[in-house]
């Protein structure tokens, strides 16, 4: 009971800090809904990665938004991949930017009470002279069978006919490990134009040494009226 309680104090506080920085006169345009990412890095890791996100804008137009990505970890606690970002609308298709990020290990997983990192991304669109660099703090805990990860971000958007600003959002994922092939989970997104909670499925599937699939599939119910009623996203990554 005193771990279930300690779970939701901690819940409580990252939403009152995700809150406390949405209101402070920063403000987030745009869907936020995306993956939730974990701290830890693994030597020596590759991966190719596959994201894909579909849902409905208010003009009832049908969008699909595909990332495929390569990465590689350089040290034991630093990893790099690299992106192509794809839309696929009504109005358009294409390559719509490029995408390069770095994650940082800061502790050791159960050194402490949470487990602590940092993603650092920078992005480019093709189609405009616009640039975002984005600086996330990533947190995760256990509590026996429940793992709860958080992701507070803090991005720079600048670039010709756009106002220059600062964006924030709020990424949240509540975990049951029920078996390594399937893990149920809980995801919550915040930001400005962004208001979302949902079910998401995920699991592996390990092959010989050192060579396995991470899947993911959910959908995300919107909570404002900024919020597509229903946002599909899926994720497909292959370590190697």
């Amino acid at each position: 009971m005193q771990k279930t309680n300690d779970y939701f104090k901690t819940i409580i506080k990252c939403i009152g800090f995700g809150s406390l920085i949405l209101t402070t006169n920063v403000i987030a345009d745009g869907l936020t809904i995306d993956k939730v990412y974990h701290p830890y890095v693994q030597p020596l890791e590759r991966e190719l990665e596959f994201r894909w996100l579909h849902y409905d804008d208010d003009k009832t137009n049908s969008n699909h938004v595909y990332r495929l990505g390569i990465g590689q970890s350089f040290t034991t606690n630093w990893f790099v991949e690299a992106y192509v970002i794809s839309q696929n609308n009504a109005d358009d298709s294409g390559i719509e930017a490029y995408e390069l990020e770095a994650k940082w290990q800061l502790t050791e997983q159960g050194e402490y009470n949470a487990d602590w990192g940092l993603l650092f991304e920078i992005e480019k669109e093709t189609k405009q002279s616009i640039w975002e660099a984005a600086t996330t703090l990533l947190i995760e805990r256990e509590w026996d069978r429940l793992v709860g990860t958080a992701n507070l971000a803090l991005a720079f958007e600048t670039g010709d006919n756009i106002d220059t600003e600062l964006e924030t959002s709020l990424a949240m994922q509540l975990r049951y490990r029920y078996s390594r092939a399937l893990e149920p989970a809980l995801e919550f997104y915040m930001s400005e134009n962004t208001l979302g909670l949902g079910p998401v499925l995920m699991g592996e599937q390990r092959f010989e040494t050192r060579k396995k699939l991470h899947w993911e599939l959910g959908i995300i119910a919107g909570l404002s009226d900024e919020t597509p009623d229903a946002t599909l996203r899926a994720l497909a990554e292959f370590e190697f």
